[in-house]
C-alpha cells in the first residue's frame, strides 16, 4: 500500500492530544499535548458545590489548532511522510460532555454575556450536580412503562446529557433558553472541523445519542415529546431542536473546511470522521472484538464490549448501555465503568500532601501480601456508575487500627477498583457475554506493575495491555482512515483497519494462585460491603471487621 496517514484527535478529561499515524502498519510518527489552561487541571469548580465540573470550550479549540500543528510539525521531520497524504482526521472526547449552543452552533461561553457564567461552559462527564433529576428520569420511565432506559441498564445517570439539561433549565433560565440546542463535544469538534456547526444539520454520533440520551431506532429516536413534558414543557421544546438520526463513527461528517485546512497546512480533501466518546474509540484502538473485554483506565475507567448485531441479546442491568453501532458496526456495544479510579489515588496522595508519593505508597504497598493491611475499601468516592448507578454512594474504608498505616491504605483503595471491576465482569457474564480476554490501555495500565498484578490476581485472569500508550487517539484515527475509505486509500471496514492497525504488547500479567486464593476469600467480604451499603439487600455485617483481621492474621 501507498503510504497514507490519518490524525486522531483524542479530548480527555484534562488535555487533548493529536496523533499522526501511519495506516498502513500502524506507526506513530507524531503526537502532542495540550493541557487545558482554565480551571484545575482543565476542570472548572465551584466551591460551593462539589459535584460541578465544566470546561471552557475555548480550550477546547485553542488545544485542536495547537495539538495538530504541533504534531504535523513533528512529523515532517520523519523520512517520507508528506501532508498531502494525510487522508483523514477522527475525533474522540469525553462524554455526556454537552455545550449549550445558539442557533449558528456556537458556544454560549464565547458570548460576552455569558462569557463569566459557569453554565454556559461544556458540563464536563464527571459533573454530577443533576442527580435529583436523574432520579426523576428513572421514575417516570418506570412509572410510564416507557421502555427508555432498557437498553442503559435501567437508571439514568447525573452525568447524562437530559439530566443535565433539566438541571440547567431549574437552576439557570437565562442560560437555558438562550441555548438554542445542546451538541455533545464529540459531535462539535468534528462539526468545527467540517465547517458546519448547524445544530440541525450536523451529524450526531450514535454512540452519545444511544449511551447517554436514550435514542434508539427500535422507539423512533429520542424520547417522545410527551415524555419530555412530563419533566419539564420546555425540554419537549428543545426536542424538535435536537435530532432524529445518530451515526456511526467512520461514516464522513465532510471534508476538512477551508480554514482548518490553512491552520493545519493539509488538504481541503481530509476526510472527518463522525465523533465517538474515548472509551469507544480506545477500545477499537486495542483491537476489540467479540468476547474481549476492553478496559480504559485513567481518572475513572471504561469498559467495553461487542456482541454480534445478528443475535438476541438480554437487556443487562445497571451497565451504560446497549447500542448498536457505538463501537463496531454490525456489533452492539456495551460499555460500563467506574466513576473515579485514577482520581482516588490521586485523591489519597493529595489528601496525604504531594503527588510524588505516588511512587512511594506503590513502592511500600507492593512488599504487602493480599490481606495484610487488614483493610477493605469501596471505591466510590466519586459514586457508583456501574451496576448500582448511584451518583450517593460513597467511599469506604474499614479494618484500621491505630497501627494503619498510608501505603496499606493505598493497597487497599488499589484493591477495591479491581474488587469493583470484578462486580462488572460478573454482570456481564450473568447475561451471556462471554469475556474471554482482558484487554487495558491507558496511563495506569502502562506505568502501574503492582496495579495490573492485583487485578490479574482479583479477577484469576490474565492482563494484557494495549500496543499503543495511545489508544483513543489511535482509534479516532483508524476511524478517520474509515471515513476516508479505500478510494482515497483508506479502508471500507473497520476491521480490516485493527488488523493493520493495532496490537498487543508483549508483556502479559498473569494471576499467581496463592495470591487468587486469599482474593477470592477477601471478594466475599467485598461484596457484603457492596451488596449492604448499595442495594438495600438484608447483609450481616457484623462479621466483616473479624473476617478482615482473621485473613491479616493467616496470611502473616
Amino acid at each position: 500500500m501507498k503510504k497514507k496517514y490519518a490524525i486522531g484527535v483524542d479530548y480527555g478529561t484534562n488535555s487533548v492530544r493529536a496523533l499522526i499515524i501511519d495506516i498502513t502498519d500502524g506507526r506513530e510518527l507524531a503526537s502532542r499535548v495540550y493541557n487545558y489552561e482554565r480551571g484545575d487541571a482543565g476542570v472548572i469548580l465551584d466551591r460551593k458545590d462539589p459535584h460541578v465540573a465544566r470546561q471552557d470550550p475555548s480550550d477546547y479549540l485553542k488545544g485542536l489548532e495547537l495539538s495538530v500543528k504541533k504534531a504535523l510539525k513533528l512529523a515532517d521531520r520523519v523520512k517520507g511522510f508528506k501532508r498531502e497524504d494525510v487522508i483523514g482526521i477522527g475525533v474522540d472526547t469525553t462524554g455526556s460532555t454537552p455545550l449549550p449552543v445558539n442557533k449558528e452552533g456556537t458556544p454560549l461561553s464565547f458570548l460576552p454575556e455569558f462569557r463569566n457564567n459557569i453554565n454556559a461552559l461544556a458540563w464536563l462527564w464527571k459533573d454530577h450536580t443533576a442527580m435529583e433529576e436523574a432520579e426523576e428520569i428513572t421514575a417516570l420511565a418506570a412509572g410510564q412503562k416507557r421502555p427508555y432506559l432498557e437498553k442503559c441498564g435501567g437508571t439514568y445517570s447525573s452525568e447524562w446529557f437530559f439530566a443535565k439539561i433539566l438541571h440547567c433549565l431549574r437552576i439557570d433560565k437565562k442560560v437555558f433558553r438562550a441555548a438554542y440546542s445542546w451538541v455533545e463535544l464529540c459531535d462539535y469538534i468534528p462539526a468545527v472541523l467540517t465547517g458546519n456547526t448547524d445544530p440541525l444539520t450536523l451529524k450526531r454520533s450514535v454512540c452519545a445519542a444511544g449511551h447517554k440520551a436514550m435514542f434508539n431506532p427500535s422507539w423512533g429516536g429520542l424520547p417522545e415529546k410527551s415524555f419530555l413534558k412530563k419533566l419539564a414543557p420546555e425540554l419537549a421544546g428543545l426536542r424538535d431542536r435536537l435530532y432524529d438520526e445518530a451515526f456511526p463513527a467512520g461514516v464522513k461528517m465532510g471534508k476538512l473546511a477551508p480554514k482548518w485546512a490553512g491552520i493545519f497546512g493539509l488538504s481541503t480533501e481530509v476526510t472527518v470522521s463522525v465523533g465517538a466518546f474515548d472509551a469507544h474509540m480506545g477500545a477499537v484502538g486495542s483491537g476489540i472484538k467479540p468476547g474481549t473485554l476492553v478496559k480504559i483506565i485513567g481518572t475513572s475507567t471504561c469498559d467495553t464490549l461487542v456482541f454480534p448485531g445478528n443475535k438476541k441479546l438480554e437487556n443487562i442491568k445497571g451497565i451504560c448501555g446497549i447500542v448498536k453501532g457505538s463501537i463496531l458496526p454490525g456489533y452492539y456495544g456495551l460499555e460500563a465503568g467506574q466513576s473515579a479510579v485514577g482520581d482516588i489515588f490521586n485523591w489519597f496522595v493529595n489528601f496525604m500532601g504531594s503527588r510524588e508519593l505516588h511512587e512511594v505508597y506503590t513502592g511500600e504497598a507492593e512488599k504487602l501480601k493480599p490481606g495484610e493491611s487488614g483493610l477493605m475499601a469501596l471505591d466510590w468516592n466519586n459514586g457508583n456508575r456501574t451496576v448500582l448507578v448511584d451518583p450517593k454512594l460513597t467511599g469506604l474504608l474499614t479494618g484500621q487500627t491505630l497501627y494503619t498505616k498510608p501505603h496499606e491504605v493505598y493497597r487497599a483503595l488499589l484493591e477495591a477498583t479491581a474488587f469493583g471491576a470484578r462486580v462488572i465482569i460478573d454482570r456481564f457474564e450473568e447475561y451471556g457475554v462471554k469475556v474471554s480476554e482482558i484487554v487495558n490501555c491507558g496511563g495506569i495500565a502502562e506505568k502501574n506493575p503492582l496495579f495490573m498484578q492485583i487485578y490479574a490476581d482479583i479477577f484469576n485472569r490474565p492482563m494484557k495491555i494495549s500496543r499503543s500508550a495511545q489508544t483513543c487517539a489511535l482509534g479516532a484515527a483508524l476511524f478517520g482512515a474509515v471515513a476516508a475509505g479505500s478510494v482515497n486509500g483508506g479502508y471500507d471496514r473497520v476491521e480490516d483497519a485493527q488488523k493493520r492497525i493495532t496490537g498487543i504488547k508483549n508483556r502479559v500479567f498473569r494471576p499467581k494462585k496463592e495470591n487468587v486464593l486469599v482474593y477470592a476469600e477477601l471478594f466475599k467480604i467485598y461484596k457484603k460491603l457492596h451488596d449492604g451499603f448499595g442495594t438495600g439487600e438484608p447483609v450481616k455485617m457484623n462479621t466483616v471487621m473479624k473476617e478482615l483481621l482473621k485473613v491479616k492474621a493467616r496470611v502473616k
